[in-house]
């Protein structure tokens, strides 16, 4: 009978990190991907996109992971109106004809259970590229306000947009285009 009991708990130790991986909700109230590019040489434009949903798969301890990040680009905020407009229309976003700016990613990488770095594939203006994020702040806890357990982190990349069809204006206004996101997830 022992040894049926230890074959039995052999069996199922290889399945048991899939036992442990937690599923979370990307909390759109605190997670706000934001851009910055060269304008004319003269100032950084900085702005923010407000809507944003996903969901994220993830075991530290296995150093494994999936995310599924969705964005709304027309919830684009730069604090100006008009630019606004100009960013959702043909020249850049093109939101009428690509509503959503996609990622995601199943190759999340962990040093010693910290995350510190996102491999996945941007989808932007209807292409699709790989990209790799850093990640330079991570922590999971507790949130003492609502008592529910919480993953934040910090990400950040450079990408040139006109390796996806967002060309207009180069290089008047920079191609690269540098990407930082701060992003909190609620365990489901």
């Amino acid at each position: 009978m022992k040894k049926m009991t230890l074959l039995l708990l052999m069996l199922a130790l290889p399945s048991a990190s899939l036992w442990a991986a937690d599923s979370y909700t990307i909390d759109s109230r605190h997670t706000f991907p934001e851009f910055e590019v060269n304008h004319l040489g003269f100032s950084m434009q900085r702005g923010r996109f407000n809507q944003t949903s996903g969901t994220l798969t993830m075991d530290p301890e296995a150093g494994t992971g999936r995310l599924k990040v969705e964005v709304n680009a027309a919830s684009i905020d730069t604090g100006l109106d008009e630019l606004e407009t100009h960013l959702r229309g043909e020249d850049f976003f093109d939101v009428a004809r690509y509503p959503k700016i996609y990622f995601s990613s199943e190759k999340l990488k962990f040093k010693d259970s910290k995350l510190v770095a996102i491999d996945g594939r941007l989808t932007l203006h209807g292409i699709t590229k790989p990209v790799h994020l850093t990640v330079d702040h991570f922590y999971c806890g507790r949130n003492l306000k609502t008592l529910k357990s919480v993953c934040g982190a910090n990400a950040f990349t450079t990408f040139k947009r006109s390796d996806f069809g967002v060309d207009k204006y180069v290089p008047m206004i920079a191609d690269d285009v540098k990407i930082v996101i701060q992003v909190e997830a609620i365990k489901d």
